[in-house]
């Protein structure tokens, strides 16, 4: 940032007003009961995959197909494609998708958008190049054999654990979301498809006469033995004992029906959801079945509606909106407000405290302690949410919410990995030689620790008792610094991307009795420093998780400019013009003037790296206001230290 000059004072006045009237917007999206829940947005293939869900089972909804179309016109790129993310470059399974469930709802294929998307998705080999899910969803409906389809006989359903693949051994969205799809292909279902249009104009050869469906996803030897493995499971397939096939469709039914989750639905995510409606169908549960009708609900609940559009969310997130808005809120100084008090026991009577999840495979003996990431889903609590949860509580100090922090530590402890660090869901879930199988060509089969998670735990352990804590976060302090980047920055997860990797790290430091004067975290306030931008906020695009994108930003956002800002004024960095200038890009960032947030159109959230990605509507709400709130308390104060994890 060299030969920028020096920012102009900041206005103490304007600051204050700014996060009264932000604070004030935040608490008035809270619901009834106390709690807040922000849209969250994919891409595309989420409400394309509705619609074809919906002709799968042979209904169809004029009205909400005309506005889910809406919608997906509006989403499509001048040059005919469907991006993973705003601005971003187009997806191949993204548009097939998309034109498929636009073809369906009546669009004709020589309207201007479909002769675009068609030319677009044929100049780059066509529907047969499609990902492994969007060709499992064309052989249902028909449009290609089963053969283009990886082989996982739902036999796997039987296997020991001490297998080299076995359900545990893949994270808990790979579980949710296969277990119903093994049925679907042991079964061969098909689609009622009651249009009958079909898709043979988006192939450059017809689809019977591919000769090569299924990719190396990594291209290791160890890919090539499970490319010879998939075909020499296609010959024995068809001579499985159907006493055996039908034990294993019985094991499928029942993993789904015990984890079906209420109205929350399965694995509480779309794509798992939807699975398990199409399972139910194929295996002939009528729609008035309780079974049934509770899986069809979980999906409607996913609806949004905006205007004349619909879409349709991956999943809802109202215990993470809940938390990180009270973190914010509580930097504004709203401790004992019982406005925030009440999202605080909104948030305590849905800590996951009698029920062992899918995580008791390799943690038999832990407490459970945490909380999910939606509404409901006991089988699958967040690591992440939790000790971003118990951090809020902590930090408002009330004693009523001791057991609850002391439960979630407990939980946490155990859930840490022998390597030091954390997964999300699940602990020791690095059986990476599974990336290769030919149905992995996502690389998101797994939940193997991350720095983002980590980080967030050692915030939380060093905030409530360092001393009590200090082996554990001994041994993730360790695993964190091994995962530095040479720049000095980490690798973000579940955000885009070193922005939100190094602030997670950052934040955490103080509170664990890190000298922040050390070459390591010099590295990285430095990297943080460079990263930020002429106009003085930060900016980081989703395409860096792509190879040779390093560093390519479109512009500044406010969620990745708070965390920058959160990160640096947590590392000691409080009066310096960096900060100022970030503060001041904050401040005069234009705001949506009837919401907490301010304007962001780009996605920084991160489901799948080079996937799936997510726009948390929230984080340019109270990401922004946390990071002002955050210094004008330490201008207010006397040590100008951050005391908390986070």
């Amino acid at each position: 940032m060299d030969g920028i000059a020096e920012p102009t004072p900041l206005d103490r006045d304007v600051l204050k007003e700014l996060i009264a009237e932000r604070a004030s917007r935040l608490f008035d999206v809270r619901r009834t009961d106390g709690h807040i829940v922000f849209d969250l947005e994919a891409d595309a293939t989420i409400p394309a995959e509705y619609v074809l869900l919906r002709h799968f089972l042979g209904e169809i909804e004029p009205e909400t197909e005309r506005r889910i179309a809406l919608y997906l016109r509006a989403k499509q790129s001048e040059d005919g494609s469907w991006p993973l993310f705003e601005a971003g470059a187009g997806d191949l399974s993204a548009t097939v998708k998309a034109y498929w469930a636009l073809k369906l709802i009546g669009d004709p294929e020589e309207a201007p958008h479909m002769a675009r998307a068609r030319a677009w998705i044929l100049a780059r080999g066509g529907a047969a190049k499609a990902n492994v899910f969007t060709r499992i969803a064309l052989a249902l409906f028909g449009h290609i054999p089963w053969r283009g389809v990886p082989v996982i006989p739902v036999e796997v359903m039987l296997l020991p654990r001490w297998f080299p693949f076995h359900l545990s051994k893949v994270a808990y969205w790979s579980r949710t979301v296969m277990v119903p799809l093994l049925v679907l292909c042991a079964k061969k279902a098909r689609a009622a498809n009651p249009t009958g249009r079909g898709l043979d104009e988006l192939f450059v050869v017809p689809p019977e006469k591919v000769r090569q469906y299924q990719v190396n996803p990594t291209g290791s030897l160890v890919g090539e033995g499970f490319l010879l493995l998939d075909r020499l499971l296609r010959l024995v397939e068809p001579f499985m004992p159907r006493r055996l096939r039908a034990r294993a469709i019985a094991e499928a039914e029942r993993f789904v029906l015990s984890h079906l989750n209420g109205k929350d639905g399965l694995g509480a995510i779309y794509p798992a959801m939807a699975n398990a409606v199409m399972m139910l169908k194929t295996l002939g549960y009528p729609d008035e079945h309780p079974a049934m009708a509770t899986a069809r609900e979980a999906v409607e609940r996913l609806k949004v509606e905006r205007g004349d559009q619909i879409w349709f969310q991956p999943c809802v997130s109202p215990v993470w909106d809940t938390a990180l808005s009270a973190h914010a809120l509580l930097e504004t100084g709203a401790a004992d407000d019982p406005r925030l008090i009440a999202m605080l026991d909104w948030l305590k009577d849905r800590q996951i405290l009698d029920h062992q999840g899918d995580w008791k495979v390799r943690r038999p003996h832990v407490r459970p302690g945490g909380w999910a990431f939606q509404y409901a889903n006991p089988d699958y609590p967040d690591v992440d949410d939790t000790a971003v949860v118990a951090m809020a509580m902590h930090r408002q100090g009330d004693p009523k919410y001791q057991e609850a922090i002391a439960r979630a530590c407990e939980w946490i402890v155990g859930m840490q990995s022998s390597n030091g660090g954390w997964g999300a869901f699940e602990p020791e879930n690095e059986h990476f030689y599974l990336n290769a199988i030919p149905f992995a060509d996502h690389g998101a089969l797994l939940d193997p620790p991350t720095v983002d998670v980590t980080a967030r735990c050692i915030g939380l352990l060093a905030q409530v008792d360092r001393a009590r804590y200090a082996r554990p976060i001994a041994r993730a302090l360790a695993w964190v610094k091994s995962q530095q980047e040479p720049d000095g920055s980490w690798f973000g997860r579940w955000g885009a991307n070193h922005i939100y990797g190094t602030w997670s790290v950052l934040v955490a430091l103080r509170a664990a009795g890190v000298d922040l004067a050390e070459p390591w975290v010099q590295r990285a306030v430095q990297w943080l420093k460079a990263q930020q931008r002429e106009d003085g906020g930060w900016g980081e695009g989703l395409e860096t998780y792509e190879p040779g994108r390093r560093g390519y930003a479109i512009e500044s956002t406010a969620s990745q400019t708070a965390w920058a800002l959160l990160a640096l004024m947590s590392a000691g960095e409080f009066d310096t013009p960096e900060v100022k200038r970030g503060i001041r890009w904050l401040e005069r960032a234009p705001k949506e003037p009837d919401t907490p947030r301010w304007v962001e159109r780009l996605y920084t959230g991160t489901g799948f790296p080079r996937v799936f990605y997510l726009k948390y509507h929230g984080y340019a709400a109270f990401f922004p206001l946390w990071a002002v709130a955050r210094y004008r308390a330490l201008e207010r104060s006397n040590a100008r230290e951050v005391e908390w994890g986070m």
